[in-house]
C-alpha cells in the first residue's frame, strides 16, 4: 500500500541556516548560561523522540510542548543533549524549555506530522447504506471520508487511530476514497484500492415487446436500488408498482420508444440492458367501408388500436380519430381532402403500420340539362355523391364554384366565355370527373373582357379592353353599385370611372347588355390605394424586400388583410416612444440612385391600413446617409386627436418635404444617392395603440 499525501508541513528558518531536520537556535553561547543550539527533528511523530543540543542543558527543568503540555520524564539529559518523547496531544507550536535562568522559547514551529494512511478496506464491494472498514495508521485524525464523485461522511462509528467504520452513501459511486483532516488546507490522503458500490443488473424485461400503459416486470439484482427508469426516448419513470432487490414491476408510459431500458441510481450511475425492449404497435385487420366518402367515418377493426394517436390518409391528409374507440375497434373521420391509398396509423411511441389500400368514393354524371343554353343561364347537373363537389369546370378552362351542392343534384350558372364541351366536376380532394354529354353554348351578345386592372380605387377611371364592349348598358361594382361616370366606349375599349360608394374588397363587376344578359370580371381588389407604377422603385414589399431589424412588428399574409395576397408589414402592440418598426441599412435594394439629385420629381409613397384609431406620436419616415439625417412626420390624427383609416389608402409624401433635425429643420435632400446608411419608419414622440399595416413603400415619378 503506498499512501499518497496531499497537503504541505514546512519548518520555517529561524536562524541563519537549517541543518537537515534540526532547527538552529539564535541564543549566542555562553560559558555560564544554558544555550539552545538547534532542536529537532520536525515535523516530528507523536509517540517519537525530539532532540535538543547546546549547552548546559542538563539544568532544563521541563519542556513546554504545544499546546501548554508540559515533558519532565527525559530519555537523555546531558548538558549538551536532552531527548524526550512526543506525547500524543502535541500540536503545532512553539516549544518553551523551563530553566533557572529563565524560559527559552524556540524562534521556529514545531511540526507535527500526522501520517494517516490506509492499509486495508474491507469489503471492497458494498451496497449503498453498508458498512466498510477502514484500517490503518493516525485514522483517529480523520474528519471526513470522502467517496467517488465528492461525496463526504463526517460521521463514523467507532473510530480509533487505527480503525474506522463508515457507511456508504446512497449517492456514492464507485472509486478510490479519500481521507481528511478537516483543515482548512487540509491533508488528504487518497487510497490505492477501488471500494466498488453495488448497482443494480437487469437480467430478464417482460414482456418484451411490451404494450405501451401496461406493466413491465424487471428482473435482476439489487433492483431496490433504483430510483428512475429511463425508456426509450427519455421518458423517466419515478414511481413503481413493486419494488425488490429481485424485481421490479412498473407501467410503461404512453409515449415510451424501443431501445435500451436504463435504471438510474442515487449516484445518478446509469445501467443499462442488455436487450432492447420493443414497444408493441397496432394490427389492422380491417377498415370499413371500403370505398369510404370524404367527411364520413371510416370504421378501423383490429388489436391494440388504442395505441394509435394519429390517422394519415393518402395525400398526407391526417383524420380526426372520434370518440368512444376501444383496444380493437376505432372510427375515423376522413378529410375532405383526402385521397385513395393506404392509410397510416401513428403511435405515441413513435412507430406506425400501414393499412391496405382505402378507395374514396368518386361522384358520378348522370345528366347535364339544358344540353344547348346561352353563358350566364343555369346548368343543372345530376347524379351521385355530387356533394363531394366543390367546383364545376367548362370546356375552355372557366371554373365556378359550387355552393350548397346536393348530394345528386347542383346548379351552377355557366360563366361568360365558356366553349362547347363536357362539363368536369371537381372534388373537395382534387378528384375530376368528366360528363358523358356534351354542352352546347348558344351564341349571345355578351361582351368579352380580355384584359383590365385586377386593382382599383373609388374614383380612379380604369380601363376594359375586349369584344362587344359597346353593347353594355350597366357596369355594377361590388355592392351592387352601378357606374354612372364613363369615358371612351367602343366595341373594344371602355373606359368607366369606379364609383365613390363601391365596397372595397375583393369582388367581381358584373357587365350586362341591352338585352339583359350578363358577365363577370375576375375577382378585383378595390381598395384606396394607388396602384404601383414602377415596381423597380418599390424598396419595401415585405415579400423579396424586407426588414433587416426593427422593435415592432412582422411580415404577414392574413388574406382578409392582404391588399393583393402577398405580404405586407403587421404592427399590433401599444407603443410608447421611441419604437423602430422595419429598417435596412446603406443601400441594399434601394433605388435612390436612380433619382439622384432630382428629388423635386419624385414622391414617397407608401400604403396603410390603420385598423384601430391612432391618438398620439407620430410615424417617422427617414433617409439617413451621407448628406445628412432626413426624417418626416406622419400624424393625421395630431389635429383632431384621433384617426383610423377605411379600409387601406395610399400616402403620398414630396421628398422635398423631408427635412434634418428629426423633421424640424430648414436642411432637406439634394441628392439621394447619398442615403448610404439607414431608411425606414419608426414610431415615436408619443404614446398611441398602432395597429397598421403597411405596404409598397416606394418612389414615384410625377407625371
Amino acid at each position: 500500500m503506498i499512501n499518497k499525501v496531499k497537503g504541505w508541513l514546512a519548518v520555517p528558518v529561524a536562524c541563519l541556516m537549517v541543518f537537515g531536520l534540526l532547527m538552529t537556535s539564535c541564543q549566542k553561547e555562553k560559558d555560564t548560561t544554558i544555550v539552545l543550539s538547534s532542536y529537532g527533528p520536525s515535523p516530528v511523530l507523536r509517540g517519537g523522540s525530539l532532540k535538543f543540543i547546546g549547552s548546559n542543558l542538563d539544568l532544563v527543568t521541563a519542556v513546554v510542548l504545544p499546546a501548554n503540555i508540559e515533558v519532565t520524564t527525559f530519555e537523555t539529559k546531558s548538558p549538551e543533549l536532552l531527548v524526550i518523547t512526543v506525547p500524543e496531544a502535541t500540536v503545532d507550536g512553539k516549544v518553551t524549555l523551563k530553566t533557572p535562568q529563565g524560559n527559552i522559547e524556540t524562534k521556529t514551529l514545531l511540526k507535527i506530522s500526522e501520517p494517516i494512511a490506509v492499509t486495508a478496506i474491507a469489503p471492497l464491494q458494498a451496497r449503498p447504506g453498508e458498512v466498510i472498514t477502514i484500517t490503518g495508521t493516525y485514522l483517529n485524525l480523520v474528519k471526513a471520508v470522502i467517496f467517488a464523485k465528492n461525496k463526504p461522511v463526517t460521521v463514523f462509528t467507532p473510530q480509533s487511530k487505527t480503525e474506522l467504520q463508515v457507511k456508504i452513501p446512497a449517492d456514492a459511486q464507485t472509486g478510490i476514497i479519500v481521507l481528511s483532516n478537516g483543515e482548512s488546507d487540509p491533508i488528504l490522503v487518497e487510497s490505492e484500492m477501488t471500494v466498488t458500490v453495488t448497482l443494480p443488473a437487469i437480467t430478464q424485461l417482460s414482456p418484451n415487446p411490451v404494450k405501451a400503459g401496461t406493466l413491465l416486470t424487471l428482473q435482476g439484482t439489487n433492483l431496490d436500488l433504483v430510483r428512475d427508469v429511463l425508456f426509450g426516448g427519455g421518458k423517466k419513470v419515478t414511481s413503481f408498482v413493486s419494488k425488490t432487490g429481485g424485481k421490479l414491476e412498473l407501467t410503461v408510459p404512453a409515449d415510451a420508444r424501443d431501445g435500451k431500458i436504463k435504471l438510474v441510481v442515487a449516484s445518478e450511475v446509469e445501467v443499462e440492458s442488455a436487450a432492447d425492449l420493443v414497444m408493441a404497435v397496432p394490427v389492422i385487420a380491417g377498415l370499413a367501408p371500403n370505398p369510404v366518402k370524404n367527411g364520413a367515418a371510416l370504421t378501423v377493426t383490429g388489436t391494440n388500436l388504442d395505441l394509435i394517436t394519429s390517422v394519415s390518409f393518402g395525400g398526407g391528409k391526417t383524420g380526426a380519430i372520434l370518440g368512444g374507440g376501444t383496444a380493437t375497434e376505432i372510427k375515423v373521420n376522413v378529410p375532405k381532402d383526402a385521397t385513395s391509398g393506404t392509410v397510416s396509423f401513428g403511435t405515441a411511441a413513435g412507430k406506425s403500420v400501414t393499412s391496405g389500400s382505402l378507395a374514396m368514393v368518386v361522384p358520378t354524371i348522370a345528366s347535364i340539362s339544358p344540353l344547348a343554353l346561352k353563358t350566364n343561364a343555369g346548368l343543372t347537373i345530376a347524379g351521385t355523391n355530387l356533394d363531394l363537389v366543390v367546383k364545376v369546370l367548362f370546356t375552355g378552362g372557366n371554373q365556378v364554384t359550387v355552393a350548397n351542392p346536393g348530394e345528386s343534384e347542383i346548379m351552377v350558372t355557366v360563366p361568360s366565355g365558356t366553349l362547347s364541351g363536357p362539363v368536369t366536376v371537381i372534388t373537395s380532394n382534387g378528384t375530376e370527373v368528366a360528363s358523358g354529354e356534351s354542352l352546347t353554348i348558344l351564341a349571345s351578345n355578351v361582351p368579352v373582357i380580355t384584359s383590365m386592372p385586377l386593382t382599383m380605387k373609388p374614383g380612379q377611371m380604369i380601363t376594359l379592353i375586349g369584344e362587344k364592349l359597346n353593347l353594355l348598358t350597366d357596369v355594377i361594382f361590388p355592392g351592387e353599385v352601378k357606374a354612372t361616370m364613363f369615358g371612351e366606349k367602343t366595341a373594344t375599349k371602355l373606359e368607366v370611372v369606379v364609383p365613390m360608394a363601391v365596397t372595397k374588397g375583393k369582388g367581381k363587376i358584373k357587365f350586362v347588355t341591352s338585352d339583359n344578359e350578363f358577365s363577370e370580371s375576375p375577382e378585383v381588389m378595390i381598395s384606396g390605394v394607388d396602384p404601383v407604377k414602377d415596381p423597380t422603385l418599390v424598396f419595401f414589399n415585405f415579400d423579396n424586400l424586407n426588414s433587416w431589424w426593427g422593435d415592432a412588428g412582422a411580415a404577414e399574409n392574413d388574406a382578409a388583410l392582404s391588399l393583393d395576397g402577398t405580404n405586407y408589414w403587421r404592427v399590433n402592440k401599444q407603443c410608447s416612444g421611441w419604437t423602430g418598426l422595419f429598417w435596412r441599412n446603406g443601400k441594399n435594394d434601394f433605388p435612390a440612385d436612380r433619382i439622384g439629385t432630382d428629388v423635386a420629381q419624385y414622391v414617397v409613397k407608401f400604403d396603410i391600413n390603420i385598423l384601430e384609431p391612432m391618438t398620439g406620436g407620430q410615424l417617422r419616415l427617414r433617409f439617413n446617409g451621407s448628406e445628412g439625417d432626413f426624417w418626416y412626420l406622419w400624424a393625421p390624427w395630431a389635429e383632431s386627436g384621433s384617426y383610423k383609416t377605411d379600409g387601406w389608402i395610399t400616402v403620398t409624401v414630396p421628398i422635398t418635404d423631408f427635412r434634418d433635425q428629426w423633421g424640424s429643420g430648414s436642411n432637406q435632400p439634394t441628392d439621394l444617392s447619398k442615403v448610404d446608411a439607414d431608411f425606414g419608419i419608426a414610431f415615436d414622440g408619443g404614446a398611441s395603440m398602432v395597429n397598421i399595416c403597411i405596404d409598397n413603400m416606394r418612389f414615384e415619378k410625377l407625371d
